[in-house]
């Protein structure tokens, strides 16, 4: 991938994972070498394993948005929740008490919709969710298992070691799950 801090490439990858939002195990893993998030939502939520049954929704950050995935989750009737664009960490009081927006154009943009979608009551409550879902494990992953950077090299060893990485994340949780 090409490094942010100088003009080489360096060995990095861009590792997924899908997370169970009332458990917070995770249900699947991929790694790739992409430099962004937009090829990843539909391989890592391909890699669910049939048994487990699929999502009715999806929440991902606008590092995800794209028409094409947000036509691929409707296409598996999985329901898109897909940030647009940055959104603050602290809003002001007066985005709690802002009125609906109204409904855009059918001709609109994705876009457009998805922001739409994303400002309504359960839209804004189902994205929300992402945040307390999904990132808290990964920040478990990095700051509490300590994993910051892969031992192995090579796409195929490195997805080995980042599914044992979420294996031993997931054993940890079912540890506390079954203990309270």
């Amino acid at each position: 991938m090409k490094n942010s801090n100088n003009d080489g490439f360096d060995q990095h990858y861009n590792a997924q994972a899908a997370v169970e939002q009332d458990s917070f195990l995770i249900v699947a893993t991929t790694l790739s070498n992409h430099p962004n998030d937009q090829a990843e939502a539909i391989p890592t939520l391909d890699a669910i394993p049939l048994a487990l049954g699929k999502p009715k929704a999806g929440a991902l950050d606008n590092g995800y948005f794209s028409a094409t995935n947000i036509a691929a989750m409707e296409a598996r009737d999985i329901e898109p929740y897909i940030a647009t664009g940055r959104t603050p960490h602290h809003p002001s009081w007066l985005a709690y008490f802002a009125q609906q927006p109204t409904l855009p154009p059918a001709d609109a943009s994705p876009k457009v919709h998805m922001a739409y979608k994303l400002q309504t009551e359960i839209g804004g409550a189902i994205y929300r969710l992402r945040k307390c879902t999904v990132e808290p494990v990964l920040g478990i992953i990095k700051d509490i298992l300590g994993f910051r950077q892969f031992s192995l090299r090579g796409l195929w060893a490195a997805a080995g070691e980042w599914c044992l990485v979420c294996l031993a994340f997931n054993l940890k949780r079912l540890h506390t799950l079954t203990m309270g």
